[in-house]
C-alpha cells in the first residue's frame, strides 16, 4: 500500500506540480486548497505525509501546521513547508509552527522526494 500525502497550497498548479513530483515516486496524493479544507481533510482521513505552502487565504501555513498537530493522530505525522518566504525568520517560524522540514520554492523533484523519503519510513 502506497504512503498518502496530503499536497496543501491554494495554486492549483503547485498543488498539480508538488503531486506529480511525489506520485511520479510512489505516494498516493491528495489535495486541499487552503487550510482550512486540509483540517477537514486531516479529520476524515490518515495521511502519512503533509507538504504544504505557507501563504495561502483563510489559514496560512504556519496556523495550518499548528492546528495539524492538534488534531488527534498528527502530533507527529512529517510536515513540509515549501514556500517562497527565504528568511531565516520565516523558516524558524515554521519549525516553531511544528514542521520537520522548510524548503525554498522552487523546489526540485529529486529534492522534495529525497525528503518525503527520509521522513517518511515504510
Amino acid at each position: 500500500m502506497s504512503q498518502r500525502v496530503l499536497v496543501v497550497d491554494d495554486s492549483k498548479m503547485v498543488r498539480n506540480l508538488h503531486g506529480f513530483m511525489l506520485q511520479s515516486a510512489g505516494y498516493e496524493i491528495h489535495e486541499a486548497e487552503n487550510g482550512s479544507d486540509a483540517i477537514e481533510q486531516l479529520l476524515r482521513a490518515k495521511f502519512d505525509l503533509i507538504v504544504t505552502d505557507v501563504n495561502m487565504p483563510q489559514m496560512d501555513g504556519y496556523e495550518f501546521t499548528r492546528k495539524a498537530r492538534e488534531v488527534e493522530g498528527y502530533e507527529e505525522t512529517p510536515i513540509v513547508i515549501v514556500s517562497t518566504e527565504s528568511e531565516a525568520a520565516d523558516k524558524s517560524k515554521g519549525f516553531e509552527a511544528g514542521a520537520n522540514m522548510y524548503i525554498v520554492k522552487p523546489v526540485k523533484p529529486e529534492e522534495l522526494v529525497m525528503h518525503a523519503q527520509m521522513l517518511v519510513q515504510d
